[in-house]
């Protein structure tokens, strides 16, 4: 006889575990299945947070150079990779010992191993321990996704990697090659531009991050560029060859060969679902052709089968931890009988190179293609105070709002902090605010977020205060 359960989540990420801790906090008693050591997923073990470690730690490494202009020397600073390498491990660590203390607190079960659906409600958990069964009101699929490699390319955890690996080399490459201009292979090939590697970043289109604002996009590799990395655009790479401890890649670049070598190869050109080993077809699940994610009902995250739902990475929209936590919060809410809804025009993203990019809402070539009237603000942090005294001067904010209502469309933001700073205009379209309300908030002084009003006051009234 099956073990009876009112919810069964598979998956321990930031999907599967924001689910489990709201559904304990509505009254459900929740069972996590979770095929890794430790909970938190891709994101907390291998992903967002062991990254942003070696962002913060790279950087602080790079602002040595510029604190000169401070008043500050620092003579003959050196690296310690071995220890910037043990400070990031442990900071996973302890983030990974206090979600599982989060666990025991709420009184949730998790099961190490790896949970396979065998039919509606059921779950088969397959682990060191042996085989178990699990019955339950209500099964989640929160398994979030891996990264993919190129055609005829597999990665080799040494030469040929994946955004894994790249956390945690164990010398600076002199060479490395990034495959894939998005947001991991820029975050990485920061890391290690700033460490001390010749970086070359290598992307099949014609741009940089071809999901953010396209103004914005182009200042990112301007910026990128200055601080030491060399981008080649309209790349199809074609050959990857390992040999004697070298990496030679062949790309065609306007109907020419070219090769490039390095010492390792960063492949970064997206991630997928993890649905594999799951089940989930012979239950009857439906996966799209295309992406191979999980349909389900966009209000309710049921799939076709009853009683199985589907959360995070698995399903459309960004593979991003944030998305998949609110959209966690709010199927226990739904499961507990509460009413709840994601607001998908208001998911923030974050490209965490220095200065940070963060955008929220419509790009501007988005609304052209919409055939929206808009009105764009700018405001540049060359013009701001705090940023001023940073010496943190780059970049700028763009506000576009409806022509006709000054409802805010989008906000992206180039520039010192844009990760936090992101979180206002959020809330603003979240309420379904305008440039107005953005332009009349009494933003602290000195403050980077004073560059966001004025932003907003160009958009609303035609002219910034300070510009």
């Amino acid at each position: 006889m099956a073990d009876q359960q009112d919810l069964i989540i598979v998956g321990g990420g930031p999907a599967g575990y924001a689910c489990a801790l709201k559904a304990a906090q509505l009254g459900l008693k929740p069972i996590v299945i979770e095929k890794r050591m430790t909970l938190g997923g891709t994101c907390l073990n291998v992903g967002c947070i062991p990254s942003k470690a070696l962002l913060d730690s790279s950087e602080r490494f790079a602002e040595i150079k510029k604190l000169e202009r401070h008043g500050i020397v620092v003579p003959g600073a050196t690296l310690d990779l071995t220890r910037m390498l043990a400070r990031k491990d442990q900071v996973v660590r302890e983030l990974t010992a206090g979600l599982t203390s989060l666990f025991r607190k709420s009184k949730i079960t998790w099961l190490q191993g790896s949970g396979r659906l065998v039919a509606p409600h059921r779950v088969v958990v397959e682990s060191s321990e042996g085989t178990k069964e699990l019955s339950g009101r209500a099964v989640v699929i929160a398994t979030g996704s891996e990264p993919v490699s190129l055609p005829g390319i597999a990665f080799d955890g040494r030469y040929i990697v994946s955004s894994t690996e790249a956390l945690s080399f164990d010398t600076v490459p002199r060479r490395l090659i990034v495959i894939g201009g998005g947001y991991i292979g820029l975050e990485l090939g920061s890391v290690w531009a700033r460490l001390g590697s010749e970086v070359t970043v290598l992307e099949f289109l014609p741009r940089l991050l071809p999901n953010a604002d396209a103004e914005l996009a182009t200042m990112v590799q301007s910026s990128l560029t200055r601080q030491g990395l060399r981008f080649q655009l309209g790349t199809k790479v074609t050959k990857v060859v390992v040999s004697q401890g070298q990496v030679t890649v062949w790309a065609e670049h306007e109907g020419s060969e070219r090769e490039f070598h390095a010492d390792k190869v960063l492949v970064a050109v997206g991630r997928r679902p993890c649905t594999s080993g799951l089940g989930l077809e012979d239950a009857g699940i439906r996966l799209q052709a295309r992406t191979g994610k999980i349909e389900v009902h966009r209000r309710s995250y049921l799939t076709h089968v009853p009683g199985v739902y589907a959360i995070g990475d698995v399903i459309d929209g960004p593979m991003l931890a944030h998305k998949a936590q609110i959209e966690g919060e709010v199927l226990a809410e739904l499961l507990a009988g509460h009413p709840a809804v994601v607001n998908y025009d208001a998911i923030p993203s974050v490209v965490y190179i220095w200065p940070e990019l963060a955008s929220v809402g419509l790009t501007e070539e988005q609304l052209k293609e919409l055939g929206r009237d808009y009105k764009v603000g700018r405001f540049p942090f060359l013009a701001n105070g705090r940023a001023k005294a940073l010496d943190e001067t780059e970049g700028l904010v763009k506000v576009l709002t409806d022509a006709k209502t000054d409802r805010l469309l989008g906000v992206h933001i180039f520039g010192p902090r844009a990760s936090d700073m992101i979180a206002e205009a959020v809330t603003v379209m979240e309420y379904s605010g305008s440039a107005e309300d953005l332009a009349r908030m009494c933003h602290s002084h000195p403050s980077l977020s004073e560059a966001l009003g004025e932003a907003a006051r160009q958009a609303a009234f035609g002219r910034a205060l300070h510009f």
